[in-house]
């Protein structure tokens, strides 16, 4: 290659003095020595981006170092964890236990909590509660950055799902969307497209024409458009609905592709300015007072409402397509972080990373598996759990686990017994693969009342290009 030069590091970035040379001097390693000068300086530029990935690597280590400031290399988990409230523990797997564990040393923790449906995740653990001083976990949120739930109920009785089956399949095909490689041909023009944010900050600038095509649509994985027999069980002012059964059409998805990226950027960003140990790495935090810290939050926000949009794309379409003007409407969401007070009056950054928020009075809706029902929660306030619940039943088998365990006849079959439609789906999320709704329920009495219940009849799903509409549309 044409050799490099200290100016060309200069160019990049590299500051004068002692990385300079260790990255001349490394260069000349016989490996790296038939680089040409382009892919050279990408190199350099990867290691100088994300030092805390390359300090185990005996070539590249002592560069590395120099890109980490002498404040974040002291950064250590205290040695004591702190006590926090854990729900349902009998059945809550070690891995998510010792990951909430890990959460509880941070030296920004200030107090957590773990749900009855966690599950081992990356960094904080699915159904980890986290509430931590002045800064923002990006993996304490997770990747689908305001993931929700949104529930409309109809003024239409239970016989409706019995003679109008194929026609409510059909509206689903029509006018819903999943995965990425379905979006609608005319997307809705939204004003959350409009945001300031989409022009001010790099990342999200990057994904504004995936936002715009993926408007209204809903995500892979368990992500799910359904219509199911919504049971109102108590008299609640803030529903607004007598005693009975209706109609209901329930959606569950996040931020699709731009949260995604969000998450994904601001975590590399996370790592390099806060390097932990390896078993709290993706633990990395960011300082709100910091540019980073509030161009994350901004991003986040800005994800959290694009959620919003989606779903309300989805319920607007099909209520029109109905005919029928919600009774009642409820949505909540998880896989985010609030700036909430604590009971000792101090203001803290709370992480509900698969945790559903749970205020005094606080609407929610709590899902089970598509043959098991939901439930249409108020919160209770409970401090102990940091006013938090659980956001579903949870998974009690990894995808893989699930896929060996149930082969395709046995899960239609199921369904079939169950009298549930399924349109798309796959084996990962077979009912078999989450745990019992009602114990998850049972272990959470104290955190929310149950107003209601949701039972799903027709499910719509991803499946990698299977559930595309058979029906045509736009």
């Amino acid at each position: 290659m044409n050799k490099l030069r200290g100016n060309d590091l200069r160019k990049i970035g590299f500051p004068e003095g002692k990385s300079i040379n260790l990255a001349l001097d490394i260069l000349e390693d016989k490996q790296l020595k038939k680089l040409d000068k382009g892919s050279a300086l990408a190199l350099l530029q990867k290691v100088k981006a994300d030092p805390y990935s390359y300090l185990r690597d005996s070539l590249w280590r002592d560069l590395a170092k120099e890109f980490i400031s002498d404040s974040n290399r002291s950064v250590g988990l205290n040695p004591e964890i702190k006590d926090y409230r854990r729900y349902g523990e009998a059945f809550i797997e070690d891995g998510a236990r010792k990951q909430m564990d890990i959460a509880m040393q941070l030296p920004v923790t200030l107090d957590g909590a773990l749900m009855p449906d966690a599950h081992q995740g990356y960094g904080l653990p699915i159904g980890g509660v986290l509430a931590v001083d002045n800064a923002v976990i990006p993996y304490g949120v997770g990747m689908d950055i305001g993931c929700r739930m949104a529930l409309s109920v109809f003024a239409l009785p239970r016989t409706y799902l019995d003679q109008r089956t194929q026609e409510l399949k059909k509206l689903l095909h029509y006018h819903t969307r999943f995965g990425s490689k379905e979006i609608f041909k005319t997307p809705t023009d939204d004003p959350i497209l409009t945001r300031p944010e989409f022009k001010e900050i790099a990342i999200v600038r990057s994904k504004r024409e995936a936002a715009i095509n993926q408007l209204g649509s809903s995500g892979s994985g368990n992500h799910f458009v359904e219509w199911g027999l919504v049971d109102i069980t108590a008299e609640d002012t803030s529903l607004g609905l007598p005693i009975g059964q209706y109609l209901g059409l329930l959606s569950h998805s996040g931020s699709r592709g731009l949260g995604a990226a969000i998450a994904q950027h601001y975590t590399k960003v996370a790592i390099s300015k806060c390097p932990l140990p390896p078993e709290a790495r993706y633990l990395a935090w960011l300082r709100l007072d910091t540019q980073e810290g509030q161009e994350y939050w901004r991003a986040m926000n800005l994800a959290g409402d694009y959620a919003s949009a989606c779903h309300h794309d989805i319920h607007r379409r099909l209520s029109n397509a109905l005919g029928e003007k919600p009774l009642a409407k409820v949505e909540n969401h998880h896989n985010f972080a609030w700036r909430e007070t604590l009971p000792n009056g101090r203001e803290a950054i709370v992480h509900r990373k698969g945790a559903t928020p749970a205020g005094q009075g606080v609407l929610g809706v709590i899902p089970g598996s598509m043959t098991a029902p939901g439930f249409i929660v108020r919160g209770r306030g409970e401090q102990d759990s940091i006013q938090s619940a659980s956001h579903g039943a949870g998974r009690r088998m990894s995808r893989t686990q699930a896929k060996q365990s149930i082969s395709e006849g046995e899960l239609r079959r199921y369904l079939r017994d169950q009298g549930v439609e399924l349109i798309g789906g796959g084996l990962d999320e077979a009912p078999v693969a989450y745990k019992d709704i009602h114990q998850v329920m049972a272990h959470q009495r104290d955190l929310v009342d149950v107003l209601g219940s949701f039972t799903p009849r027709i499910v719509r799903m991803d499946a990698g290009g299977s559930g595309k509409s058979k029906y045509g549309g736009e």
